[in-house]
């Protein structure tokens, strides 16, 4: 990371400053994002795709004990839809993590997601094979 004293890199959260020699950036995001998921790289239960759009529950804002997270995208849905790749950008955490996180409260019972297929084996490979015909079909143009 660049600081903005004209690029000498920051330190463990630090940046050369001009009272004390340090300052502390910005640390929102201490945690690092397996925490977040508790080691978790995907989830038992779902693998949404990034279009997937997420709505908060009615209550769900009312739950106590859920985690920053939990709560960022439960404040961010509650009034409209947003999709995986949007709660990733607004919460500036990875797809992969919003993804179990998101997954966590659908079981929790405080989101829905909509625009997923109904079958539960949903699979990249599926998509590969429909994208490899629409090329086939391209070259034979």
């Amino acid at each position: 990371m660049i600081n903005a004293n004209g690029g000498s890199p920051e330190i463990a959260g630090l940046a050369q400053g001009a009272d004390d020699g340090f300052q502390y950036v910005d640390e929102t995001h201490a945690v690092r994002p397996y925490a977040v998921t508790g080691g978790r790289v995907r989830s038992e239960t779902a693998d949404f795709p990034v279009e997937a759009l997420v709505e908060a529950l009615p209550g769900a804002q009312r739950r106590l004990g859920l985690t920053q997270e939990k709560r960022a995208i439960i404040e961010r849905t509650a009034s409209q839809y947003l999709s995986i790749a949007e709660l990733s950008a607004y919460i500036e955490l990875p797809v992969g993590v919003v993804r179990i996180v998101v997954a966590d409260l659908v079981d929790e019972r405080s989101v829905r997601v909509h625009g997923v297929s109904s079958s539960s084996d949903y699979s990249p490979a599926t998509t590969m094979s429909v994208l490899e015909s629409v090329l086939n079909g391209i070259s034979s143009l």
